[in-house]
């Protein structure tokens, strides 16, 4: 028996979401523009200059200090993205149709812009080319397992930690785009993908029973955004915070600098955790937040 489109395999669900949500006006944070207005009341011109011309790592800015800027991105984000969800939730039964996606893309766009925000605190290279352009295989990859970091996954840890390893070694800056694209690090980029698609089908379905009922579904839609969307991007500054790459006591000299391709190493990874092994059969379950 042939299933409708809307049960399409969850890995290109997920995909599908986050390309819709990158094309979003102002998801997209332009990586110098950010790091001058983040670090504008906290650094010294020369500080902010080696910054963005780096790292924050490589300009001696300590991780404490971009705790402290990521605290503020985070907060920034959370109640925006919470007070819009909250206005999406407002129109009734009526207009669920076109509220979830809506909504749904809108979230996911805020996500892909504390998760960016965050890389360029913790001395990861710009994701996008430029502000309206397709995405590559290789950003889409990486948002991918920053998004399963937020989602609590230890393979998308593992995964993130090895192109950390990666960019930090060969002093990149760019992203690793054969290991992310077809080499190492691309299973895991596939399964947590997978994963991903199935946790966006049940969290949209909670999202819409709250919507069903005006007025106080948006508060209960305003209340579940706030729930989830903050400890996952604390999660991400978390173990951003946490890798090599964001220790200012790895500094690059100007002539150690790569502008190409990261030399890829021959490793595999152990299986999937098991969390994504079974990520199908989680699709009939709604799970409550983690904090």
């Amino acid at each position: 028996m042939k299933q409708g489109k809307e049960v399409e395999n969850p890995e290109s669900r997920f995909f599908a979401v986050l390309m819709a949500a990158a094309k979003l006006p102002g998801v997209r944070i332009n990586r110098e523009a950010y790091l001058r207005s983040a670090l504008a009341r906290h650094c010294s011109e020369e500080e902010i200059r080696r910054a963005i011309e780096g790292t924050p790592a490589a300009a001696g800015i300590t991780v404490e200090l971009l705790d402290k800027v990521a605290n503020e991105s985070i907060r920034y984000e959370t109640v925006k993205v919470s007070a819009l969800s909250a206005a999406a939730g407002i129109p009734g039964i009526l207009a669920l149709p076109a509220t979830v996606p809506a909504d749904t893309a809108q979230y996911v766009g805020h996500m892909l812009r504390i998760a960016q925000k965050l890389a360029y605190l913790y001395s990861w290279p710009e994701l996008f080319s430029d502000e309206g352009g397709d995405v590559d295989d290789a950003t889409k990859g990486m948002l991918t397992l920053f998004f399963g970091v937020m989602f609590g996954t230890q393979s998308a840890n593992a995964a993130v930690g090895k192109v950390a390893g990666m960019l930090a070694e060969q002093v990149a800056k760019e992203l690793p785009k054969k290991a992310l694209t077809h080499g190492v690090v691309y299973p895991m980029v596939k399964k947590v993908a997978k994963y991903l698609g199935v946790k966006m089908t049940t969290q949209s379905f909670a999202k819409g029973v709250s919507k069903a009922i005006p007025v106080i579904g948006a508060v209960v839609s305003g209340g579940l955004t706030l729930s989830t969307y903050l400890p996952m991007a604390k999660r991400l500054k978390k173990h951003l915070a946490g890798l090599p790459l964001a220790d200012p006591s790895h500094r690059a000299s100007e002539g150690d600098v790569v502008d190409g391709e990261v030399v890829e190493e021959h490793e595999t990874f152990a299986p999937a955790d098991a969390e994504l092994h079974d990520a199908d059969t989680t699709a009939v379950k709604l799970e409550q937040p983690r904090d």
